[in-house]
């Protein structure tokens, strides 16, 4: 089953994408840390902002009511001495109520219960017995006090701050007290409202029993609603905040405060969800201006991959072509400006050298007769390529040497090899420097010989014979070659013909008795062959 090659990715992208990963991350972290960082600075300051206006807003109250009590013992020190005069009694619980402006209605009421006098007199109580719950506690203590929530004689949802009368001989006289409505106007509800923060927030008053006395949504006011902060909490922590949630599963964060004299607990809390808001808003801008810098931060990353990636991506580049002539020079002229780049460069440049070396001798392995060290004609074949494409005219040397079957059945196969040696020798002490000397193959030779003409081929052809013919290979007792001689004219003919002249010549000279040079003449005024030299 063939497996299909991915395309490898190249060093240029892996260091942008490696860039991209990290400019990615190291956002994505910065903007993590921010959103985390900034979430616990907005929840931390939502918190705190809550619990100082919880506790500005207990402060006050706890103001107000020291100032309400303060005015009603004022009253009762007034009344101690007239308290069986109706016009002081009406005159007071007017002022009271209309001076100060901190009581819906104010009353007067006797050790008994039964109301002497009251503002406004619209309520229609003088001479009713009341019989709230408030009514008898202050009857029945007999001290200042601040009333838990509840219905009033005119069916209002009200708290009764009350202080005791008493005569100058000790006598319990009854009480002053004045009302605060909870679910109509009242300075006390001008007090929380016109404090009220306008970003999402809201605020509880609850007493000790978790009954609202004071909400933006007038619906909850008299009810009684889940703890936002336990009795626990606000014992051990009169003020502090919380994160807390509502009924409903709303995240709710909660500073609060309690109010001393009354046991109220006031609560700022603003939903966890509305504090965070602003954060989105944030990451966004944060992000819009990390964006242009993270731009050009994967610009430079960029050009610096390239920068980086060129070196070896030319190296691999040229690695592919280690056999290519002057691969080398060109190597050499990679500018490897860095450690890892240079080792590559030396380590090809190196192994360049060892390749074409090992090539270098295959070659000549390959074109080379391992016997006597000339060109074989594979050899031969590429000189003549050379000589075809340069149109270089050349005269041509087939040598056989003579009666070579008899040295090898008379002396021997190594004798033979012998002889064929000290041919080679000769011939190649008889070539011109740009001459090539080729073993054909068995005994015959063949000699090329670039720009000569007939006469200087002729010359030659004749001075190896001679030297062969005086050549001596113990055990044999003389060595001869016969050569035929032709010419390769570029204009004229094919180059095989050439060499089928020469051939030719050869046989000519065989049949003409041996250790003889015959050429071949080819010209538009002659033909035909000559015996040169004969022994």
């Amino acid at each position: 089953m063939l497996r299909l090659l991915r395309p490898k990715t190249d060093l240029r992208t892996l260091i942008t994408l490696l860039a991209i990963a990290s400019i990615v991350i190291t956002l994505a972290n910065s903007l993590y840390a921010t959103w985390r960082v900034q979430r616990g600075v907005l929840i931390n300051n939502t918190l705190e902002a809550n619990r100082v206006y919880a506790t500005k807003l207990a402060s006050t109250t706890e103001l107000f009511f020291s100032q309400a009590q303060s005015q009603l013992a004022w009253s009762a020190k007034i009344l101690d001495d007239h308290f069986d005069d109706q016009n002081i009694l009406n005159a007071e619980v007017s002022r009271l109520r209309q001076q100060t402006n901190s009581f819906n209605s104010v009353a007067i009421v006797d050790a008994h219960g039964m109301v002497r006098a009251i503002s406004p007199e619209s309520l229609m109580l003088e001479g009713v017995q009341l019989n709230s719950a408030s009514a008898r506690q202050a009857l029945s203590e007999r001290k200042p006090l601040i009333s838990k929530p509840n219905m009033s004689a005119a069916n209002n949802l009200v708290i009764f701050i009350s202080y005791p009368l008493w005569s100058k001989s000790g006598a319990y006289l009854g009480y002053v007290g004045g009302t605060l409505y909870l679910k109509k106007d009242s300075i006390l509800n001008d007090l929380l409202r016109n404090q009220y923060y306008r970003d999402g927030s809201s605020l509880y008053v609850m007493d000790e029993d978790n009954r609202v006395l004071y909400h933006q949504n007038d619906n909850l006011v008299g009810k009684t609603i889940a703890p936002l902060i336990t009795p626990q909490q606000r014992k051990e922590q009169p003020n502090g905040y919380q994160q807390v949630a509502k009924a409903d599963g709303t995240a709710l964060l909660a500073g609060y405060a309690t109010v001393p004299a009354s046991g109220w607990t006031i609560i700022a809390v603003k939903p966890t969800e509305v504090t965070l808001e602003p954060l989105s808003s944030l990451l966004l801008k944060v992000v819009r201006h990390s964006l242009p810098l993270a731009l050009l931060t994967l610009i430079a990353a960029w050009l610096l991959a390239r920068w980086i990636a060129l070196p070896l991506w030319q190296l691999a580049r040229k690695a592919s072509q280690m056999d290519t002539a002057g691969v080398s020079k060109e190597i050499n002229a990679i500018r490897s400006w860095y450690f890892e780049a240079a080792q590559m460069k030396r380590a090809l440049l190196i192994g360049i050298g060892l390749l074409q070396d090992k090539i270098g001798r295959l070659k000549f392995e390959v074109q080379t007769d391992p016997l006597t060290q000339l060109l074989n004609r594979r050899g031969l074949n590429a000189v003549l390529e050379y000589f075809l494409t340069t149109r270089q005219p050349f005269a041509v040397l087939a040598v056989d040497i003579d009666h070579f079957k008899r040295v090898n059945d008379d002396w021997g196969h190594d004798v033979g090899d012998r002889v064929i040696i000290s041919v080679a020798r000769q011939l190649e002490r008889s070539a011109r420097q740009t001459d090539v000397v080729c073993r054909n193959g068995g005994e015959e030779f063949l000699m090329i010989l670039p720009g000569a003409n007939l006469e200087i081929a002729g010359a030659i052809a004749e001075r190896v014979r001679q030297a062969i013919e005086h050549t001596e290979v113990a055990p044999v007792e003389g060595i001869s070659i016969s050569v035929g001689v032709a010419l390769w004219q570029t204009e004229r003919e094919d180059m095989d013909e050439t060499f089928k002249r020469a051939d030719s010549a050869l046989y000519q000279a065989k049949r003409a008795g041996r250790n003889r040079v015959v050429m071949v003449h080819l010209a538009p005024h002659e033909s035909g062959e000559t015996e040169l030299s004969h022994h």
